[in-house]
């Protein structure tokens, strides 16, 4: 691996302490690469990189940063194979799986680099007063972006182009098991015209420790994460001691609903985006099937041979669909949410069963008649296995699918547009998919109400998460 040091500044640093940590792949339990750990006092080299170039960036005009980000969409976009091959063999998940990501993650460039233009404020004259009102929006500051292992590029993207869009530094936490990704892109936003110090890397194996110092520093401005919503609630604890501005997005438990009218071929094809895009291993995932008893038999029939066609193992082989989760904490909890149903009542439709080693795979897995009461209920599943229960009554599915301290993204399957309309509307959740198994969009607002977070990203409002809007009272 070519780039394994910290990028602080535009250069490559080995890190203050010399501690070095491995990235394993997760098909065969390889070492990948021994990367740079990073300290406190990397993290003050980054910080000071970070302040010294914002002044200029945040002053350049809009289309010049624009400029900028249009040229890394096109650099990545020439790419695509190269960074799918690097989220592959880091995270695990299948080719086609992989280049979609990257496809997506570099979509965030085009996207911001059209929004970067389109900070619009306002003048109006105060009706009372008379006095003129100005409203504009300017960059916040320095933003530490945090991310997660699921979606190495993407995540990274979906924070660093509305930053720089908006103006603002930034100083990104890549997750230990995936940093391979997130490094060898700054070559990419070099070549696109980024200057040095405006995107700072610090792989760390001190992540509590590094991001607390971060967050503690007075010249950040913007803490964004995607991560479980526990973390979330320890760096919100930790950004109100500076009164940051959080974007957080955070834990999902996204139910499915197929009503009896629905198209059983939409339906199932949506049900397969929505669990098996990346493994499971989405907050977005489908985690809670419910399917009407009308079309139960159809459905499940569908869905569990669709399941079983898909071939498990080494995501670099381009004829399989599904490789191994990205540790082996991640299988054995998937493991235990089926195991946990099973006793307490499901059927086991397909899969189940842990393969031998090396890798950490875990096969597609249908479960029906999973008990209310079962574990994988109320928690994440984060895996490729389907929980399915049945319902008849549109209220009762309603309260089920809400009952839950999430509200991220929900599912919605039927042809009677007026009562999928109706139910999409009284769903708890920040996002809705109806007939469709996929939300996520550059272009549209992503995020979660309730413990699933605060803020949203992408969209005309994922700039302005770092931005600050200033009011001027004049007359003239």
């Amino acid at each position: 691996m070519d780039y394994t040091d910290l990028f602080i500044d535009g250069s490559w640093r080995p890190g203050q302490g010399g501690a070095r940590f491995d990235v394993i792949n997760p098909a065969d339990e390889s070492v990948l690469a021994s990367v740079a750990s990073a300290e406190i006092a990397d993290a003050d080299a980054a910080l000071d990189a970070a302040q010294a170039a914002f002044a200029d960036w945040a002053g350049r005009k809009p289309r010049e940063r624009a400029e900028v980000l249009r040229r890394a969409w096109e650099l990545m976009t020439a790419r695509l194979d190269h960074f799918a091959h690097l989220i592959t063999l880091e995270n695990g998940k299948a080719g086609n799986d992989a280049r979609g990501e990257a496809a997506y993650a570099a979509e965030f460039f085009r996207w911001f680099s059209e929004e970067a233009v389109r900070a619009d404020g306002l003048i109006t004259h105060a009706p009372a007063s008379g006095a003129r009102i100005v409203v504009q929006h300017k960059p916040a500051g320095i933003a530490v972006l945090v991310t997660p292992w699921n979606y190495p590029a993407a995540m990274g993207t979906r924070k660093i182009a509305p930053a720089l869009a908006a103006g603002c530094p930034v100083i990104i936490k890549p997750a230990a098991e995936t940093p391979l990704t997130m490094l060898a892109l700054m070559p990419l936003l070099e070549e696109a015209g980024v200057p040095k110090g405006l995107v700072n890397v610090l792989p760390t194996t001190k992540s509590a420790e590094v991001v607390d110092h971060l967050l503690h520093d007075p010249r950040v401005r913007v803490v964004s994460f995607t991560g479980s919503t526990g973390v979330g609630r320890k760096l919100l604890r930790a950004a109100a001691d500076q009164v940051l501005k959080p974007a957080m997005e955070l834990g999902g438990n996204a139910p499915l609903i197929v009503f009896d009218d629905a198209d059983i071929d939409v339906a199932v094809e949506g049900a397969m985006l929505a669990k098996m895009r990346n493994l499971g291993e989405a907050c977005t995932a489908a985690n809670r099937f419910y399917i009407h008893d009308a079309v139960m038999e159809p459905f499940v029939d569908k869905f569990t041979a669709r399941m079983a066609a898909l071939k498990v193992g080494n995501g670099t082989d381009p004829s399989v669909d599904v490789g191994p989760l990205v540790n082996a904490a991640t299988r054995d909890k998937v493991a235990h949410f089926v195991s946990d149903a099973v006793a307490k009542g499901a059927k086991l439709r397909l899969g189940g069963t842990v393969p031998n080693g090396p890798g950490f795979y875990y096969p597609p897995t249908v479960l029906t008649d999973v008990p209310r009461d079962a574990d994988c209920v109320d928690d994440e599943i984060f895996g490729p296995v389907a929980a399915i229960q049945s319902f008849t009554d549109q209220e009762d599915v309603i309260a089920r699918a809400n009952d839950t301290e999430y509200g991220l993204v929900a599912y919605v399957f039927g042809r009677d547009m007026k009562r999928a309309m109706q139910v999409c509307e009284r769903l708890e959740y920040g996002m809705v998919g109806l007939n469709r198994g996929l939300v996520s969009d550059p272009a549209a607002p992503f995020g979660g109400v309730k413990q699933s977070g605060l803020g949203r990203e992408g969209g005309h409002e994922g700039m302005h998460e770092f931005m600050e809007t200033q009011y001027i009272s004049a007359d003239w």
